[in-house]
């Protein structure tokens, strides 16, 4: 008896996990238009890059499901694109990184915030402070990063995240992946 009541509870769980990977519909439309703005293009495809289990074990933070693309206009490879999570003070927030074609941050943005403080992080003048940065770069919170007054935790978190993704490009792109 115990064994029907889980079994529908577990599919239930793994299907939630599963749909995870995909960009929700909200992200969707918020990363498309900031790919149109950046990259001043009306038309473009995302192609999903394939990140092998061999080459994702040498990451900082492993690269799972769908969430780094290539961006193609024209058939032309014009940049990249990196959706995640980060955690703030009580939950997580989604964010973008846009890279050029060479590789170098063209644009981040905060897509969604859930926290009633700390907002302040997805302002584009703190935002700017991430374009241009290559995996060369190493950023540290409140040197090379402003600070932001409460909004400590997430302003850091977004540091580390761009950090960690800056350290993974380098690794893809020696591994011939980007």
């Amino acid at each position: 008896m115990r064994k029907q009541i889980l079994f529908p509870f577990v599919l239930l769980i793994a299907s939630f996990s599963l749909s995870s990977f995909v960009i929700p519909k909200n992200i969707q439309k918020k990363v498309a238009k900031e790919i149109s703005k950046t990259f001043d293009v009306e038309d473009f495809d995302l192609q999903k890059v394939e990140i092998s289990d061999e080459v994702n074990d040498q990451l900082v933070r492993k690269i799972k499901g769908e969430k780094l693309f290539k961006i193609n206009a024209n058939d032309k490879l014009i940049g990249y694109a990196f959706i995640d999570k980060a955690p703030s003070k009580t939950d997580e927030f989604d964010y973008l990184i846009l890279l050029d074609s060479n590789l170098i941050i063209a644009k981040t943005k905060v897509l969604i915030y859930r926290e009633d403080y700390g907002g302040e992080i997805g302002s584009k003048r703190w935002l700017k402070q991430f374009k241009g940065k290559t995996s060369k770069d190493k950023l540290k919170y409140q040197k090379d990063i402003m600070a932001i007054s409460g909004a400590t935790i997430s302003a850091s978190s977004m540091t580390i995240a761009v950090n960690t993704f800056l350290q993974n490009l380098a690794i893809l792109h020696q591994n011939k992946v980007l």
